[in-house]
């Protein structure tokens, strides 16, 4: 697992990184990257998902069945996309993202992402949005420049105004597996009419699927036909 620093430090970590950083070189190991994000030696080495994998909620299962999670209680979206597992180097490259800012990241994901989507599936992209007063704190919200990114590179509208976070949680990283669903039930809204619209859902980690579940739970009652989540990281259960 990651050899990052605690919670607290890592916001000073990822913003050091990235002030270290020279154009053109890798965020990982600084070595030069010829202008992409990472060097070869450091993509080669990014933590990649098992074979086998849940087709709803993209966890390990033995020849990609459904996990006994879903079959027990289905969640809302039909299908998860996800680059890598969340684990050491991965890890670092996300906090770099949400703590120190490196919009590079998000860039390199929507691309990432651009080819993993077929012509024609999706309709519309929503990212997870952050309730307000997070927003402030950060900045920005890292899914929504991952969105931005991956709908300019498929010419595909991202809708940034009708999904809302009305409700601010504790984060869901605090808080144990079982309490996750709980703590963001009712925090979302919708204002759009989303009938017979393809969405696909963008945060940036996935763990329980608690957050994306519910967000989908509004978009299916807003006429979603069919929501897809996407994210960089799956953080798989065992």
């Amino acid at each position: 697992m990651s050899i990052l620093p605690h919670p607290g430090g890592i916001k000073a970590l990822a913003q050091k990184l990235g002030n270290a950083l020279l154009p053109g070189s890798c965020l990982l190991c600084g070595a030069d990257s010829q202008g992409e994000l990472l060097c070869p030696e450091c993509s080669a080495d990014l933590p990649s998902l098992p074979p086998h994998l849940c087709p709803l909620c993209a966890d390990q299962t033995t020849h990609g069945e459904r996990c006994g999670a879903c079959l027990k209680d289905p969640p809302y979206f039909e299908r998860t996309i996800a680059l890598f597992h969340y684990d050491f180097p991965l890890d670092r490259i996300v906090h770099a993202l949400k703590y120190g800012h490196q919009l590079a990241v998000a860039g390199w994901c929507g691309q990432l992402l651009a080819k993993r989507i077929a012509t024609g599936e999706v309709d519309l992209i929503i990212p997870l949005p952050l309730h307000p007063q997070r927003l402030i704190e950060r900045g920005f919200n890292q899914s929504a420049e991952i969105a931005r990114a991956l709908g300019n590179s498929l010419n595909i509208p991202v809708d940034h105004a009708n999904v809302l976070r009305t409700r601010p949680t504790l984060p869901q990283a605090d808080l144990p597996h079982k309490e996750r669903k709980k703590n963001v039930r009712g925090a979302f809204e919708c204002r759009a009419d989303l009938t017979g619209r393809r969405l696909l859902l963008i945060d940036d980690v996935m763990t329980t699927g608690a957050t994306v579940n519910e967000c989908s739970r509004i978009l299916k009652l807003h006429g979603a036909a069919s929501v897809t989540v996407a994210v960089i990281a799956r953080a798989l259960r065992h």
